[in-house]
């Protein structure tokens, strides 16, 4: 392979992984970048079915979100050839496609309770082989969980999906699932349309929430849970970090109207993108993208961040492995560390470091935590139910 077409398939990868940021800002997306690459970058977004971008030099007239795209395509500091062949677009675009989570994950549209806009859903794996539910954080990309995925699918069939009404058909009306009950029911949903009669739940962030509403609502959906950095900002008796106590108030400030939600967008802006790493950015900030989106997320997330979990733990007769670290920024231990002395069936794994958000590279001790608690339930993995 040569630098030119290294530095090509660097551009397919970047522009494919930017899809569904740039797929909700207004079109064509400003970017950063030289005009000679204009074409060629056109050429290759239309082939990976991303929205066209317009280049500029001047970074000062970009918005937040276009300053991010610009960070993340970094089409300044790449070599690329703007005389490449249109069939080596393709090819590129094409192998890279193939390799990447498009590739890699089946998606479906999955029905809701009582109808609506579909939920985007994504598998992976082979579908006898026992369940793992992943239940991301409300309103991030499932592209975000592919390193799980990708870990968890050599053994396993993974299924995740996307919060409803802030992927897919975000603009086609539908009530949301803006209680926990109608979020826990949509995981549900999830299960019954793949035939995953039961599974083992793998929770982040608020996904904590969510996957033990789901327990609670059905147990014998629910072989066992893993809780990762659970943002249990609802339970009184637990510590909170500036970052909850703050994200709290501006959900319920956003959640009010839409009106409201376009108020407070620039202040979220800037504190999530001064929270997220510069590699994730584009992915992490998609639920803050416009006031528009950033308004159902309020009524969703800020659901999550209000609901006390603690009355539903004394009954919950699963095994639960609850991961947390002491230096967690974002969503503070002691949630984790309540959760986990209140279950009747929890192991506790407090790392000395961990930041919040890294969860979603991949990190090899934890996916072998993961699979070494998930392997340890022997009944479990033999029989994982199936409807």
């Amino acid at each position: 392979m040569t630098a030119e077409t290294t530095e090509l398939t660097r551009l397919a990868e970047a522009v494919l992984s930017a899809r569904p940021l740039a797929g909700v800002l207004d079109h064509p997306v400003r970017v950063a970048g030289p005009a000679e690459v204009a074409s060629l970058l056109n050429r290759m977004a239309e082939r990976l079915r991303a929205p066209e971008f317009r280049l500029t030099g001047d970074t000062g007239e970009l918005g937040v979100f276009e300053r991010v795209l610009s960070e993340h395509l970094d089409l300044r500091r790449r070599a690329l050839d703007p005389d490449v062949p249109l069939e080596v677009v393709e090819r590129t675009a094409a192998e890279v496609t193939g390799a990447a989570f498009e590739g890699f994950a089946t998606r479906e549209e999955v029905p809701v309770p009582g109808g609506g806009p579909p939920l985007p859903a994504y598998t992976a794996g082979r579908r006898e082989d026992p369940a793992v539910v992943i239940v991301t954080p409300c309103g991030m990309p499932a592209r975000l969980s592919e390193q799980w995925m990708r870990f968890l699918a050599r053994d396993r069939f993974v299924v995740t999906w996307e919060s409803r009404g802030l992927f897919g058909h975000i603009d086609a009306g539908g009530a949301l699932p803006a209680d926990i009950d109608a979020q826990a029911g949509d995981l549900l949903a999830v299960m019954d349309h793949f035939g995953v009669g039961a599974a083992h739940l793998m929770c982040l962030c608020g996904g904590a929430v969510i996957g033990l509403a789901a327990a609670r609502r059905d147990a014998a959906r629910v072989g066992s849970l893993s809780l990762w950095h659970g943002d249990f900002a609802g339970v009184p008796s637990a510590e909170k970090t500036s970052h909850q106590q703050n994200l709290v108030a501006l959900m319920e400030m956003g959640a009010a109207a839409p009106e409201k939600a376009a108020m407070i967008h620039p202040v979220l802006c800037q504190t999530m993108l001064s929270a997220v790493p510069p590699d994730l950015a584009h992915l992490v900030v998609y639920p803050y993208a416009t006031p528009g989106l950033l308004h159902r997320y309020c009524k969703l997330n800020g659901a999550i961040m209000r609901t006390d979990v603690t009355p539903w733990l004394a009954g919950l007769d699963r095994p639960v492995l609850v991961v947390t670290s002491t230096d967690d920024a974002t969503a503070s231990p002691d949630g984790s560390k309540v959760v986990a002395h209140t279950l009747p069936d929890a192991t506790l794994h407090v790392r000395r470091h961990g930041d919040h958000i890294s969860l979603f590279k991949g990190d090899p001790d934890l996916m072998s935590l993961l699979g070494d608690f998930i392997d340890s339930l022997s009944a479990f993995s033999r029989t994982s139910d199936r409807t």
